[in-house]
């Protein structure tokens, strides 16, 4: 059971967050930083929002999860 949910965790970060975390994080100049937490993100809250910044009430898992030190955790 954990191997099969190992892979479909994986899958969905390849097919579905890698494309919208490409495009995401395209106009940042912190690009490997940007593609961690965001695939981090996604992978958590199997959500990203549109566009290359803002939009996070879209995604209300992505917009919550904040640091430590009550920042945004995903970009």
């Amino acid at each position: 059971i954990f191997l099969a949910n190992f892979f479909f965790l994986f899958g969905h970060i390849f097919a579905d967050c890698l494309p919208k975390c490409t495009y995401r994080c395209s106009n940042t100049q912190y690009r490997k930083p940007c593609m961690f937490f965001c695939q981090k993100c996604c992978a958590t809250c199997l959500c990203v929002p549109p566009g290359t910044y803002g939009n996070k009430q879209l995604c209300p898992c992505y917009n919550n999860w904040k640091t430590k030190r009550g920042g945004p955790k995903c970009p």
